[in-house]
């Protein structure tokens, strides 16, 4: 058995606490305290040999910069998103902090809900250190068949850009546009984001398999996503701080969106669903999108 903390105790930490509690000593940590079975201080979680970080890609740089100390630890990171001040995606930013052979990234389709009730799912581990890789999917529940690979940079872009399409589908499914429409903005979403991730020197595989297609494919397509549920707010007409303010947790398509939209102007690429998307958090009406998108 291995001694693993699991850092941020949301809905996600607390799912991932669990699961790696089957074959594993787990200790759990957040910014506050909690009435949690195993929790500790962030001190006494930093000199765990093993460390999941949970918390969300718009708040990392700050929490790496005040809280985290490098000591040697192995890291999965089980966060996913694009910082949409900087542009920054999430290896680049622990890359300061954590030599790329102590990393590894999560990725895959997995509710908290589903994961926190034993419910069977396939995930991967990316490290460009295929032997940490490999060392923390071992550590997988049985319900939970993990799976490695080297491809950092596609399996962070999936799973940032897949949160940014389940809004889209959100809106779709709000707008009552029917399962054609559904359908048609899904392919066309993996199809975008596997575009913007060869530019990035990603593997199309990794597109075409759980990190990209299949976590999609469960976030474009549930109420159980939060960024599906942020479209049905916009489909209804409602703000984004209203949308926010009922939703009560972080959407990370939300910052994901803001930073695509910045690095598609900067870059002139073509993302047509990404930019609507950003246009519509900024205000322009779902309506005047659907034309757009139908026009291009």
């Amino acid at each position: 058995m291995s001694k693993i903390a699991v850092i941020g105790a949301g809905k996600w930490g607390s799912a991932l606490a669990y699961a790696f509690s089957q074959n594993n000593e787990v200790v759990i940590t957040s910014r506050t305290p909690r009435e949690l079975e195993n929790f500790v201080s962030l001190e006494n979680a930093l000199t765990c040999k093993y460390i999941i970080i949970t918390v969300p890609a718009q708040q990392i740089s700050s929490w790496l910069q005040y809280n985290f100390k490098f000591t040697g630890q192995k890291v999965l990171v089980a966060s996913k998103g694009i910082e949409a001040k900087t542009g920054k995606f999430l290896n680049e930013i622990y890359n300061d902090y954590i030599p790329q052979e102590n990393i590894a990234f999560l990725s895959g389709p997995s509710f908290a809900v589903e994961v926190i009730q034993s419910l069977p799912t396939a995930l991967v581990v990316n490290s460009t250190n295929l032997e940490l890789a490999d060392e923390f999917a071992s550590m997988f529940p049985e319900f939970i068949k993990g799976y490695s690979s080297d491809d950092v940079i596609g399996a962070e872009i999936a799973g940032a850009y897949k949160n940014v399409i389940a809004i889209a589908a959100g809106i779709c499914e709000g707008l009552k546009l029917g399962k054609n429409a559904a359908a048609a903005l899904t392919s066309r979403g993996l199809v975008e984001m596997e575009r913007f991730g060869r530019s990035y020197g990603a593997k199309e595989e990794t597109f075409l398999g759980l990190s990209g297609a299949g976590d999609l494919f469960l976030t474009a397509s549930s109420t159980m996503s939060r960024n599906f549920r942020v479209g049905l707010g916009i489909a209804a007409g409602k703000s984004q701080e209203d949308i926010l303010q009922e939703l009560g947790e972080v959407a990370e398509g939300i910052g994901t969106a803001y930073a695509l939209y910045e690095i598609a102007t900067k870059n002139d690429l073509y993302l047509p669903i990404a930019k609507e998307v950003y246009e519509m958090l900024e205000g322009k009406s779902p309506q005047a999108s659907l034309k757009d998108l139908l026009s291009k």
